[in-house]
């Protein structure tokens, strides 16, 4: 017992008498005063727990006086460890951290700007120090040269001013702003509320004749019923358009700009622009299909009903043509967005072989950023019209096709039923295009892009670029390209089963109903 206490003295001793002589040659060090503050209490407490007296008590005199030594020269040796290390003779042991482009960029500024608020303060001069200038405006005539998207797909734009369905503008070449802009008291707007009177008087007439000949023919057959419900429903499509489309002129402004200053930003990062192949004649004939295919829908309903008049026509021509014309335009930016995508990881694949493409890195994330930003502009500035589109589509598939199989089980099949897998085919082929070139633009500006990145070999690259690729395929992780109607749907593949599946729930239902019916009636 002896022994061990002996051993657990020295020990405790050894520790408390380390960490004393440590602190005094420390603070002398700093510059402090040994003979204020810790360092003098605590060396009236080592004196107070370890006198003389205490140790010659115990008995411990000589072995105190060799501890007393050896805490003395390992005492030295941390001091002057010290002392070599707060002089900067030897290097840190923590490793400094490795910073991208961006961060290192960011920090640089900030310590700028904070020595700048210390001259300001001191009353100093502030020529000499270097701040950042801010980002300077594009030039105008610049944007306008490199905005292709705009020349290749001006036609169906200005189709949209005639028709009155999207009354945007392009705005004079002036600095500070926009390129293309919206208001209520321009002349594309004036035109477009001139066109919707006239439109609306004829849709009215044709509107009263409909429900006219609805309510006065009850004794009609049941395909006859259902050709008015889906043409009386068509009709009031028309009536949502100012709702629809032109209070959401501001947001299509937005998402045109950032079309134009995308453009530039990439052939100011890359050095070459981004070209749309075959998208000039591609939109032109798409104006032109849209019109046929409208005049050859209503023509062919005009020879399949016999109480479809022509003049009815009138009515009905705007209405599938401007259906017509969004899905045009929803099938020309999504085919673009994945030109812009496809050009992108082509330029960051040539960059990467470069050396040191840590910079053009930083640039090419900010570029894939506002792309995948554009595809969520372009569900938020059309959510009303598209959210609109397919509720019409869902609700006519439902109807013509319960009409056509209901009169097939009734009557047989006439040529009437045939109108009605007309428009069911016709709806279904508008929704299956919509719904596709949205997931194969996601999956161009998501998947694929992301697998460009995972296939770099990063031991080939420093460690600025691999950090740079990490953070890329962060920022596509936290920004997927989802084409959203502003909260209320995602359009992908997924929208085509699910309402395949709600149209099969709701006929299920109805034909019971019919079935029940008709066995009912039979009976009696």
């Amino acid at each position: 017992m002896r022994r061990l206490h002996q051993m657990t003295t020295t020990n405790t001793a050894r520790r408390l008498y380390m960490v004393y002589t440590y602190t005094i040659f420390r603070a002398i060090f700093n510059g402090e005063q040994t003979n204020s503050g810790t360092p003098r209490r605590r060396h009236s407490h080592f004196c107070l727990l370890f006198n003389q007296k205490s140790i010659a008590e115990a008995g411990h005199i000589k072995a105190w006086q060799g501890l007393w030594h050896r805490c003395w020269l390992q005492a030295i040796v941390h001091i002057m460890s010290f002392w070599a290390v707060s002089r900067g003779l030897t290097p840190q042991g923590k490793v400094a951290p490795m910073l991208n482009p961006n961060q290192r960029q960011f920090l640089e500024d900030e310590l700028r700007y904070r020595e700048k608020l210390k001259m300001l303060a001191g009353g100093n001069a502030i020529d000499d120090v270097y701040v950042r200038k801010p980002d300077t405006v594009d030039d105008p005539l610049e944007l306008d040269k490199h905005d292709s998207f705009y020349k290749t797909t001006k036609s169906l734009l200005v189709l949209f001013q005639i028709m009155g369905v999207m009354p945007i503008h392009r705005n004079p070449p002036v600095r500070n702003m926009p390129r293309t802009g919206y208001s209520w008291r321009s002349k594309q707007v004036m035109w477009a509320v001139f066109i919707y009177s006239c439109q609306t008087t004829i849709v009215v007439l044709v509107l009263r004749e409909r429900v006219k000949k609805f309510i006065t023919s009850p004794d009609k057959r049941f395909d006859e019923a259902i050709y008015n419900v889906i043409f009386i429903s068509l009709l009031f499509t028309n009536f949502l358009l100012p709702v629809a489309s032109w209070r959401h002129g501001p947001q299509v402004a937005i998402f045109k700009n950032m079309w134009t200053n995308y453009q530039y930003k990439f052939f100011k990062t890359t050095g070459s622009p981004i070209v749309f192949p075959n998208l000039y004649p591609l939109t032109y004939a798409l104006c032109v299909f849209s019109w046929l295919l409208s005049i050859a829908i209503n023509l062919s309903q005009y020879f399949l009903q016999p109480d479809f008049r022509l003049w009815y026509t009138f009515a009905y021509y705007p209405i599938i043509a401007m259906l017509n014309c969004f899905c045009s335009l929803w099938y020309i930016n999504c085919n673009a967005f994945g030109t812009a995508s496809h050009a992108l990881s082509d330029a960051l694949q040539a960059t990467i072989k470069g050396e040191k493409p840590a910079q053009k890195l930083t640039e090419y994330r900010h570029l894939w950023v506002d792309l995948s930003h554009m595809m969520q502009q372009l569900g938020r500035a059309y959510s009303n019209m598209y959210g609109m589109y397919c509720l019409v589509i869902f609700f006519t598939s439902i109807i013509a096709t319960y009409g056509s199989i209901s009169e097939i089980i009734d009557h047989g099949a006439t040529y009437k039923e045939v109108g009605l897998f007309v428009i069911v085919f016709y709806c279904m082929c508008l929704l299956y295009i919509i719904c596709n070139e949205a997931h194969y633009a996601s999956h161009k500006v998501g998947m694929e892009f992301q697998t460009k990145l995972l296939n770099i070999n990063l031991t080939a690259v420093d460690t600025a670029t691999q950090k740079e690729v990490d953070m890329l395929l962060v920022a596509i992780n936290k920004n997927p390209p989802i084409m959203n109607l502003d909260g209320y749907a995602n359009i992908n593949r997924e929208l085509i089963t699910t309402n395949i599946s709600f149209m099969a729930t709701y006929l299920v239902v109805l034909l019971q109903f019919k079935i029940t019916e008709q066995r009912r009636s039979q009976t009696v």
